[in-house]
């Protein structure tokens, strides 16, 4: 999958809203279980991204989404999505792109 977005201020993986981790796993409840907490915090995340320089925001890394979530998207444990945003929420970093699936129950 291309089209990862991750808005996330403090994660290992992030640089410039591209995820590097190659394989992202989603939880039950939607939670983005491969952020690994950044050493320095979000100020280490600020350097990252300005290092990285404008044109390193052209790539777009092919990832595979494992997802366990109630979603439309998720198909054998896939998302099938083709856009997908990852987002700090008030606690956790969450898929934001996730839909309940209301047909399933």
């Amino acid at each position: 999958m291309k089209g990862l977005r991750c808005t996330t201020d403090n994660c290992q993986h992030n640089c410039r809203e591209r995820c590097q981790a190659g394989i992202i796993d989603i939880s039950t409840h939607g939670v983005c279980k491969s952020k690994i907490k950044r050493e320095g915090g979000a100020l280490s995340q600020l350097f990252e991204e300005y290092e990285a320089g404008p044109d390193y925001s052209m790539d777009e890394p092919e990832l595979i989404v494992q997802c366990d979530a109630d979603c439309i998207y998720n198909t054998n444990h896939l998302c099938t999505r083709e856009h997908v945003s990852v987002q700090d929420g008030t606690i956790r970093t969450k898929c934001f792109s996730r839909k309940k699936d209301t047909l399933r129950g």
